[in-house]
């Protein structure tokens, strides 16, 4: 039972990061008048979709990203071409579907031979039926249905391209940006629920019990006073109580705690954990803390941002001052670690959550192909010249930096699944 909970938190908790993500880029495309297709969690096969107004929200089994597809941004994969036979159906004088296939079963049609098709500029099409031309006007959110499918038509003004680049760029640029938002928020509810540590503390409490460990078998409990160990007074010294415990593996010891006003005694055994040295009795030894006031709030979750950005950003630099496949975690690794964080809480899987969501945010404004940070370069760089780059020299960079990006990952979580395998 409480695997199916850490499953379910850590899966949620990546689904809240990518769906704030990719929410940022739907709601200021829709904003800008962008016909956003599809707004997906996840790649891979269909868990889930359905469609509401224009866009097809869908869940996907692997929840390692996610993706809001606009209008324009890649070549439409359904058109229209002349000498192309195709059947309308109307709706008084405006054609609201489009036929491509399986002509011969659709009812209150009306079947010819395309002679023209402008479904961007004019929203037009020109028929031959039984040798009469014939001019018919098509709604802008006609539908073309191919297979048993249906897709909608991007007239020019729906399309991404067709925006100023300041709207392009706050709809790529707000995926990030929600990213920091709820990292702010997470690291403001952090505090909230850990409250601010009591300054000049006098003693020690237990934050948290690892399940299994001598201190869980003793039944100690999170929020107990530290009083004594072997008759010593602990009192605030917490290097000196992990010392003490370190040094007495295998060796029983003395424990006095504190809860609700009264001692109680324990006999505690440190035992040795796999790939650590010394006796470990499975407690966090925290300072006792105080509620936070609202205005502690927001400084602390502040501090918290900053302080985070940095230690990324170190991370970066060390990562290319000395590079180390070993050093990298892919979803694998980091699947394990949250699973971990997981099972110590709700308060510190939500300082893990608000570290991903800045990660993630930072991340994805680096100026590397494929990310929004070389996306946000392409409209710099046109907005600098005063005419768009090549969209096809830009797909192409993007496709490249896509298929590496795609290709690390593979190897990151080969090494992720070894590292597994071979403990």
């Amino acid at each position: 039972m409480e695997m199916l909970q850490i499953i379910f938190l850590t899966v949620l908790m990546f689904f809240l990061i990518v769906t704030v993500h990719e929410w940022g880029h739907y709601y200021f495309a829709k904003r800008a008048g962008i016909l956003v297709r599809e707004f997906a969690i996840g790649f891979g096969p269909k868990l889930f979709s359905y469609k509401r107004d224009e866009t097809q929200f869908t869940l996907r089994l692997l929840p390692f990203g996610g993706y809001a597809r606009m209008a324009g941004e890649d070549p439409e994969l359904v058109g229209v071409q002349p000498g192309q036979t195709i059947a309308l159906r109307l709706s008084g004088q405006t054609v609201t579907k489009i036929y491509l296939d399986r002509l011969d079963n659709r009812k209150n049609v009306i079947r010819g031979e395309v002679q023209s098709a402008d479904l961007e500029d004019k929203l037009q099409i020109i028929l031959d039926v039984d040798g009469d031309s014939q001019t018919y006007q098509v709604d802008p959110k006609a539908v073309l249905i191919a297979k048993g499918k249906e897709t909608q038509i991007a007239p020019r003004d729906r399309q991404y391209g067709s925006k100023t680049v300041g709207q392009r760029a706050l709809s790529i640029f707000a995926g990030p940006l929600m990213n920091f938002i709820l990292a702010f928020i997470l690291f403001a509810l952090h505090t909230q629920m850990a409250g601010i540590q009591i300054e000049n503390p006098t003693y020690l409490e237990i934050g948290e019990v690892s399940k299994g460990m001598p201190a869980d078998e003793a039944h100690l409990q999170k929020g107990d006073i530290i009083d004594t160990i072997n008759g010593v007074k602990v009192g605030a010294d917490r290097e000196n109580m992990i010392k003490l415990i370190s040094a007495s593996k295998d060796k029983p010891m003395n424990w006095t705690v504190i809860r609700n006003g009264g001692p109680i005694s324990v006999t505690l055994t440190p035992r040795e954990m796999a790939g650590q040295e010394g006796g470990k009795v499975g407690v966090t030894p925290v300072f006792p803390t105080r509620s936070a006031s609202f205005g502690e709030t927001f400084k602390t979750a502040g501090e918290d941002m900053v302080n985070t950005t940095d230690a990324i950003f170190l991370g970066f630099k060390q990562l290319i001052n000395k590079f180390n496949m070993n050093d990298l975690g892919g979803p694998v690794r980091t699947f394990e670690v949250t699973g971990q964080i997981a099972k110590q809480g709700i308060v510190q899987l939500t300082y893990w959550a608000a570290i991903l969501s800045l990660y993630l945010g930072i991340f994805n404004l680096l100026p590397i192909p494929a990310l929004d940070g070389s996306r946000l370069v392409f409209l710099g760089v046109e907005a600098l010249r005063g005419k768009p780059v090549d969209p096809s020299r830009e797909g192409m960079v993007h496709f490249i930096g896509f298929a590496m990006l795609f290709l690390l990952m593979i190897a990151v979580t080969y090494n992720d699944i070894l590292r597994l395998i071979n403990g």
